[in-house]
């Protein structure tokens, strides 16, 4: 499965300043012409943020009465605009770059990790804005912060290998775009980003347990967990007891990235004849 990654060697110079080029050239391309510029990567969740808490929190409710919850609200807009946003680019990436794969003879797979890379850009920008507004408001960081680069580096592997299977399935068929955008619309609104876990397991335990199996509302509640407030914000570890079934999000995330491999690798010497 991975001789392929091994015989291209992605470590190689040849790699390494392939895949520093093309996330310069996304991350400058993706706001060419803009007033702001790289200002909108921070805005952007800024915005969000400030219309989801209005509506959700102050006129809804949607809260679990903590001082911190802003700062909590922020944090998963921030990381979910992050899967929004790599996974959607990830999935057109080896389109928009058939010219590029018709001229040079390169692994394809590095577009996907330069595209996933440069969208990365903008989430630690994002956490650290979050970091940032945590301090003024007087949260302070914990032994647990420690464990946040490997939240981080799971949802990197669990949005590579989701941008491997949704690319492959793009150069097929376009109306996969549409598909996905439906599907991130239902996956948001059913994970406790706007709205506090604690929220649904009052009332349904069992689907508070069934939500946590989703790998991206297990990251993104570990992550508030770890960097924000880990007195009261729950994870999948304490929601569910079982130690079998609590890592299953986990085992999702790495069973996603190898169909991804095998997936993409099994199309992509029809990609240049197709694109």
């Amino acid at each position: 499965m991975y001789r392929a990654m091994k015989k291209s060697n992605i470590f190689s110079k040849r790699n390494r300043v392939l895949i520093k080029e093309l996330v310069k050239t996304d991350f400058k391309l993706r706001y060419q012409g803009s007033l702001l510029g790289v200002a909108w990567s921070v805005l952007k969740p800024l915005m969000l943020f400030i219309v989801m808490y209005l509506v959700f929190v102050k006129f809804l409710r949607f809260t679990d009465g903590t001082p911190s919850y802003p700062i909590v609200l922020l944090l998963g807009i921030s990381v979910w605009g992050f899967v929004t946003e790599a996974t959607s680019v990830g999935m057109q990436s080896i389109v928009s770059r058939g010219d590029l794969m018709r001229k040079i003879n390169f692994p394809k797979y590095i577009i996907i990790i330069s595209s996933v890379a440069s969208s990365s850009i903008g989430l630690f920008i994002n956490l650290a804005v979050v970091l940032v507004f945590a301090a003024f408001t007087g949260v302070s960081l914990t032994r647990f912060a420690l464990l946040a680069p490997i939240s981080i580096l799971q949802l990197c592997v669990l949005v590579v290998g989701t941008s491997l299977i949704l690319s492959a399935l793009y150069v097929k068929y376009r109306d996969i775009s549409h598909i996905w955008d439906v599907i991130l619309q239902i996956v948001f609104y059913s994970m406790p980003i706007i709205y506090p876990l604690t929220l649904v397991s009052k009332s349904y335990p069992v689907i508070a347990k069934l939500m946590m199996l989703n790998p991206v509302a297990q990251i993104i509640q570990d992550l508030r967990h770890n960097l924000v407030a880990p007195s009261t914000v729950p994870t999948v570890w304490n929601v569910v007891n079982n130690f079998w079934i609590a890592i299953i999000p986990i085992v999702l995330t790495f069973v996603i990235f190898i169909v991804g491999v095998v997936y993409f690798r099994k199309n992509s010497k029809k990609f240049a004849e197709i694109v």
